[in-house]
């Protein structure tokens, strides 16, 4: 399997030396960097789920807000990336906007099942997104999965099913069911919206113009769901907005600043296996923080999850890392 990306802003090293032992290292630097982004990014937003506990806020309130109040802080870092790249089609833009409608109806379904089934499992249920994503891009975009990743799938889900808390005792949250159709619900419009970034931030070096667009359609479809649907308020103001300003500059801007930046340059079905870090490290986090206390399963369920996620991402890397020595072995592993 050869390099999943062309040459870009993050990964350009500038030169066009021939293959070579020390290029060869350079490569494989390169080929690992958007997977240490997608990484980070991932770790960075594991702290989403515990400021929307602390915030006390709806769940529209929470998606519009988080989305609204980033917004500044992307513009200015939009405007100056516009003027060292230049504008962005229209289309593209659009396309992104489209992105954060689905965004906004994962956050809402989110916040509804942490009040469900805790802020950890909650986070993990919406992550069975992989499995939509891997059989969407493999139908839409004859996107197939590699070995690694097919073989890592199965681990990832039964971590999935163990860290949910379903198999076992009742789990620690009010209502598991609605929890569980919750999240569910949210997989779904989360992997519509990875897809969709993927292909609206493809080909191009902007990274904070991609995550405007989506912050701008996620505020204006929770604003419209606020204003049917009702919900849309914050109560108290203080340290409620506080918390929700915490939850838009680490995980609206920080957080998805590296992901997006990562996404166009791993292949789908990886860039959503790396994701998974997330929901593992939330149930960590929620232990520690807000005295959520997951049972042996769910622990097993976690690390099950981490290992297979690590293991796929980095087999499916591996192999563009390594300089064949015979050029008929390149064209045997190339996809």
């Amino acid at each position: 399997m050869t390099v999943p990306y062309g040459s870009t802003v993050i990964t350009d090293t500038g030169t066009a030396a021939p293959a070579s032992p020390a290029g060869s290292t350079a490569n494989a630097a390169i080929a690992r960097r958007p997977l240490l982004l997608a990484g980070l990014g991932a770790a960075t937003i594991s702290s989403s789920p515990i400021f929307v506990v602390l915030s006390g806020a709806s769940a529209v309130s929470t998606a519009f807000y988080r989305s609204a109040i980033a917004l500044p802080v992307l513009i200015v870092l939009a405007v100056i990336e516009q003027r060292r790249y230049g504008p962005r089609p229209l289309a593209t833009r659009l396309r992104a906007m489209g992105a954060g409608v689905f965004l906004a109806v994962d956050l809402i379904l989110w916040t509804h099942s942490i009040a469900d089934v805790g802020a950890g499992v909650a986070t993990v249920l919406g992550n069975l997104q992989v499995l939509v994503v891997v059989g969407l891009t493999w139908l839409i975009w004859r996107e197939r999965p590699s070995r690694a990743v097919a073989f890592a799938l199965p681990v990832v889900m039964v971590g999935v099913v163990l860290v949910s808390g379903l198999i076992g005792s009742q789990t620690a949250g009010l209502h598991p069911l609605a929890g569980v159709s919750y999240g569910l619900g949210m997989s779904v419009a989360y992997a519509i919206y990875l897809m969709i970034l993927r292909r609206a931030s493809s080909n191009s070096p902007h990274v904070a113009g991609p995550v405007v667009d989506v912050s701008v359609g996620t505020a204006l479809a929770a604003l419209i769901a606020g204003l049917f649907l009702g919900g849309l308020s914050v109560h108290p103001l203080w340290p409620s907005m506080g918390w929700l300003i915490a939850l838009a500059l680490v995980s609206q801007v920080a957080g998805w600043l590296l992901i997006t930046s990562s996404l166009p340059k791993l292949p789908a079905a990886v860039a959503s296996l790396m994701l998974l870090l997330q929901p593992a490290a939330s149930l960590g986090l929620a232990a520690l923080i807000l005295g959520e206390r997951p049972r042996l399963l769910q622990i097993v369920g976690a690390v099950l999850t981490c290992t297979g996620a690590l293991a796929a991402s980095l087999a499916s890397t591996r192999p563009a890392t390594q300089q064949p020595a015979v050029p008929a072995l390149a064209t045997e592993t190339t996809t």
